[in-house]
């Protein structure tokens, strides 16, 4: 939408002065209640409430200053412009970040591709010996690769948020506001059109719960994966029990719904993103912001393939394919729109 940063800031000043003289759009979610509270715009402050904006779109359509009036009010086109350059400047290094943003479909299918091939190779030269996927890469050799592809994107991503948490004056956290923050990320508050009725994003002027249920089935699909997987660490070193579980176990039955919602989630995000308008959003990262979901949905369809494939020879090439997804999404967990969770909850965190 804008070219350079100075512009940004002020287009978006322009049009939170308007909002702040109109005030129709007081109940829609977080950002305008937050804006009219404002006893001054700055730079830090705008920041802040894009990374509030949850993109819903309901504030465009019930706007009386939007296209084609003359003040051309495009509030969540200049949001999400504001909400991607502050990612790319926290992001280290930022230039990483910009790539994925512009060429995002292209760098994760090479990161898969690559990663795949990496592990298919290791696989076939494997020594005898371990059980289930382990015949094929052991336990060891699993943790040696992926512990560090996870703790290190995660200290970058720490780095980054402390940056952006001291340039909105995040304070001390309270036990409300974690209380409210927990609320609002659990339900999918702001995707609710405020009266609960849905947003915009894919219907235009008519209203829809489908991104809110989509954002609600990846967001626990992934927390049950993840859980999954804690777990199954724990009876590891904890209680010596040795993958492969049977399906009875917690590591199956939470990892199996949650592939299944994490699929279902991330597909009704990308068929719901074919239908958006892309000129209410960041049109310029509109590809990495797709690869983002159609990575997710990589990771969790091939974990699914791989467990039903369990016994046969489809297991060495399926077992490559979902590590390399599983790798890319890791090492490019600081760059990708992963981070917007991140940053969305220190926004909510950060109330004022």
């Amino acid at each position: 939408m804008l070219d350079n940063t100075p512009n940004l800031h002020d287009e978006a000043a322009r049009q939170f002065q308007i909002c702040n003289s109109c005030r129709y759009c007081e109940g829609y979610c977080d950002v305008f209640p937050q804006l009219f509270a404002l006893p001054e715009m700055t730079a830090a402050s705008a920041t802040h409430l894009a990374n509030l904006c949850h993109n819903c779109r309901g504030c465009y359509y019930a706007c009386q200053y939007a296209p084609p009036h003359e003040f051309d009010l495009n509030l969540p086109a200049v949001l999400a412009e504001l909400r991607q350059e502050t990612w790319e400047r926290h992001a280290r290094p930022q230039a990483l970040a910009r790539v994925f943003h512009a060429h995002g479909v292209a760098v994760a299918a090479m990161l898969i591709a690559g990663f795949a091939l990496l592990f298919f190779v290791m696989a076939r030269l494997r020594s005898e010996g371990g059980e289930g996927f382990y015949a094929y890469l052991s336990h060891n050799a699993m943790v040696a690769i992926f512990a560090p592809a996870f703790v290190l994107p995660l200290a970058g991503l720490a780095v980054s948020l402390r940056s952006y948490w001291r340039e909105i004056g995040g304070g001390w956290i309270t036990w409300a506001s974690l209380r409210q923050m927990g609320g609002s990320v659990a339900r999918m508050k702001n995707l609710s059109g405020g009266a609960g009725q849905g947003c915009n994003f894919e219907q235009g002027a008519r209203y829809s719960n489908a991104r809110r249920h989509a954002h609600q089935a990846t967001l626990w699909g992934f927390v049950m994966c993840f859980a999954a997987t804690s777990v199954a660490t724990l009876m590891h070193y904890g209680f010596g029990w040795e993958a492969p579980y049977p399906f009875w176990s917690p590591p199956k039955l939470l990892g199996v719904p949650g592939g299944i919602l994490l699929c279902m989630g991330t597909g009704a995000l990308a068929w719901l993103k074919l239908r958006a308008d892309p000129e209410l959003g960041a049109a310029r990262v509109w590809g990495g912001e797709m690869a983002f979901v159609l990575l997710l949905f990589t990771v969790s369809a091939t974990g699914l393939a791989l467990y039903a494939a369990t016994g046969t020879s489809a297991v060495p090439a399926l077992l490559a394919i979902h590590l390399g997804a599983v790798f890319a999404f890791f090492v490019l967990t600081p760059y990708t729109k992963m981070v917007h969770g991140f940053y969305r909850t220190a926004a909510l965190l950060a109330r004022r």
